[in-house]
């Protein structure tokens, strides 16, 4: 927000233990002010207009309306970012599909450590959304490219993404063709919700995705998921790829870390990979990109206009890490030319 305003929250609720721990928990941070509480969208509907919030947090299982159609209805009207809070489940990526921003898991309210977790999550979470962009949904052509095209055997693609990349990944995967090379990708995401996130893009997409586990051989046409609480680097053996995934202290305040993917394919692939790095706060993997454009790999970073928050992308390109910049929509094009 900057100029010392602080970040205008609306919370929204049918609980009302949840309301207040919500409110409560997050107005202990100097930055943000709760401006208004709903039990419900047609309440919440009425504050958005009365007092004008920056940032909304929004219940996904509410009476009346889901928190999902709510948001449906909501961003065409009115564009503004919302942290969605849910139980563990894979409503949040429909939320996400419906133009939410990010998501908070719901604590268990008996546990002091759980509650204290999920408000420093979500007070981090707002402060990003606070910067985020909410941007109309152009239609996908869910016509993938090149179905025909012959791409050698010996490449990998790795992608790495934060706030706003389930959406951006599943919007890549769904326009390419599924005969592509192996595709490693860190999403940073909760434990838990990233085998949901594979076997989603699995369900939704022509590729075989899955959370990586250490000894998965990278094929063409499989998508690996770093584990939402795991390292993931690559090894190559013989003429084939192998994933590790390990537990290990965050970098750059993730695990997974995208740095230590591209770290490792960039010394194990060389000028064999093609790096992605997609919307997200902050600047991880940045000097993994640019080690990988160092070792020979072309590299592809998300445009501004198109990012739901351009951090982690605007890192990269500063550093001249990005050999070519491009919109979210046109990168399944570029990535397929750049493997010709």
């Amino acid at each position: 927000m900057g100029n010392g305003r602080k970040i205008r929250v609306l919370v929204v609720d049918d609980s009302l233990l949840f309301r207040e721990v919500i409110a409560r928990g997050i107005s202990t941070d100097p930055q943000i002010e709760v401006v208004a509480k709903a039990i419900d969208p047609f309440d919440a509907r009425d504050k958005l207009l009365a007092f004008k919030p920056d940032v909304m947090t929004c219940d996904v299982e509410m009476p009346k309306m889901s928190g999902i159609e709510f948001i449906r209805k909501l961003l065409p009207q009115y564009p503004l970012p919302v942290i969605v809070v849910s139980t563990v489940s894979e409503a949040v990526f429909d939320a996400m599909n419906a133009g939410a921003i990010d998501f908070v898991t719901k604590p268990d309210v008996q546990s002091p450590h759980g509650v204290e977790k999920f408000i420093h999550d979500m007070i981090i979470k707002i402060k990003i959304a606070a910067q985020a962009k909410v941007t109309q949904k152009e239609a996908v052509k869910t016509t993938s490219l090149h179905t025909d095209c012959t791409f050698a055997a010996d490449k990998i693609i790795a992608m790495g993404a934060s706030t706003g990349g389930t959406e951006a990944l599943y919007r890549i995967l769904s326009q390419l063709s599924p005969n592509m090379p192996g595709i490693l990708i860190v999403q940073h995401i909760p434990p838990m919700f990233s085998n949901m996130f594979a076997k989603r893009l699995n369900s939704q997409t022509q590729f075989n995705v899955k959370e990586a586990q250490t000894g998965d051989y990278l094929d063409q046409g499989k998508v690996l998921i770093a584990p939402g609480d795991q390292h993931m680097r690559v090894k190559k053996v013989g003429t084939r790829y192998k994933v590790e995934v390990f537990s290990g202290e965050k970098v750059n305040g993730h695990c997974p870390s995208i740095d230590i993917l591209f770290e490792s394919v960039a010394k194990e692939v060389g000028s064999n990979a093609i790096g992605i790095i997609l919307t997200g706060m902050g600047y991880d993997g940045a000097k993994g990109l640019l080690a990988m454009r160092h070792k020979g790999a072309r590299t592809i970073g998300q445009d501004e206009k198109s990012s739901v928050v351009y951090g982690m992308p605007k890192v990269a390109f500063n550093i001249g890490a990005v050999e070519k910049q491009a919109a979210l929509l046109n990168i399944p094009q570029l990535l397929t030319t750049m493997l010709k």
